[in-house]
């Protein structure tokens, strides 16, 4: 089974959970087209980054999600996208990457809220599915970042009907 971004669970919440991320590292791609284009775009660099290594490393493991961040709406065209290293790695460890497109960074311990959601992550979908949170954490008195993820759990071969997605957004630290 493929390992998964590390989490815990603080507080469930009638459509969403409040969750703690621990910290990870993350090879990243900046893209400025339309979401879907910028999460094909951007894939192919980061599947070329672990799967390639180089002469001191072998390749890095799969990890899901693949992240599909913007600090806009799902409208902009300013993406992130990301593949989350492996539970305990350290950007030290980490082979240099051998294209100046893929960037490696450390994303710290942070509270963000969560909703799940099954069938192909679309940007139709995944409009309604952050706006259902955003409203449902505001009610909560959560106090959201701009920043939405779309992380989409599922190779895009699998029956879309079967896609487990979630949309996650950081809390703003007081």
């Amino acid at each position: 089974m493929t390992e998964r971004q590390k989490y815990v669970v603080k507080q469930v919440h009638k459509g969403f959970e409040l969750r703690q991320y621990e910290p990870c590292a993350i090879a990243e791609v900046s893209v400025n087209d339309e979401y879907r284009a910028a999460a094909s775009k951007a894939f192919r660099h980061l599947f070329n980054y672990i799967s390639k290594g180089n002469e001191q490393s072998k390749s890095i493991s799969m990890t899901a999600p693949v992240i599909a961040a913007t600090r806009h709406t799902i409208e902009s065209r300013e993406w992130k996208i990301s593949f989350v290293m492996p539970s305990g790695t350290m950007l030290k460890d980490l082979p240099i990457p051998g294209e100046s497109r893929v960037v490696l960074r450390d994303l710290p311990s942070e509270d963000c809220v969560a909703i799940s959601f099954r069938g192909r992550a679309t940007k139709n979908l995944s409009e309604r599915k952050e706006e259902a949170l955003r409203l449902s954490a505001q009610k909560e008195n959560y106090k959201l970042s701009a920043e939405t993820r779309i992380c989409r759990f599922d190779p895009p071969f699998k029956p879309g009907f079967l896609h487990y997605n979630e949309i996650v957004i950081p809390l703003i630290s007081d």
